[in-house]
């Protein structure tokens, strides 16, 4: 085989390989900034439906001045659950006047539950529902509403 064969060969090969990494490997998050009175957090933007439905599943831990902004195309009501989540989490639902709608504090984890007969989890999750509207949901570390004391009504800059 000539040096030039050889050559395409292994760039096919490398090509080939990016293009799986791309596919089967999404992009990391955005990050982004959001402000109260009190300071700044970086968050993790969930700004696409698979992005939103992972959220902070499966991480046993989150950077104390750290976050997950969750962006959504319009105002509405969206109940959030703890399935899968390892970390009590501090859930806070913004509207689109970028005012603080509603929060649950010190949401906890599903409690693990015995697999069905089917081999499936039988876990039973009770969804979290402000029962307001809201453009944004903000989840942070369990306990960092009390922190830095946040209130319904407070303002809020998403950069």
């Amino acid at each position: 085989m000539s040096k030039i064969v050889k050559v395409i060969i292994l760039e096919t090969i490398v090509l080939v390989c990016l293009f799986l990494l791309l596919i089967f490997f999404p992009k990391e998050n955005t990050i982004s900034k959001v402000c109260f009175r009190e300071g700044c957090l970086q968050v993790e933007v969930a700004d696409t439906p698979e992005k939103q439905e992972r959220g902070l599943m499966f991480r046993e831990n989150l950077e104390k001045e750290r976050g997950m902004l969750f962006v959504f195309k319009k105002e509405a009501n969206y109940p959030f659950w703890m399935k899968n989540t390892l970390i009590p989490l501090d859930i806070i639902w913004i509207n689109q006047n970028k005012e603080i709608a509603f929060i649950a504090e010190n949401a906890q984890p599903c409690p693990p539950s015995p697999k069905a007969t089917d081999g499936q989890s039988n876990e039973i999750c009770d969804p979290i529902d402000p029962k307001q509207s809201a453009e944004y949901v903000l989840e942070v570390n369990g306990g960092l509403v009390k922190e830095i004391n946040l209130k319904v009504g407070d303002k809020v800059l998403i950069n």
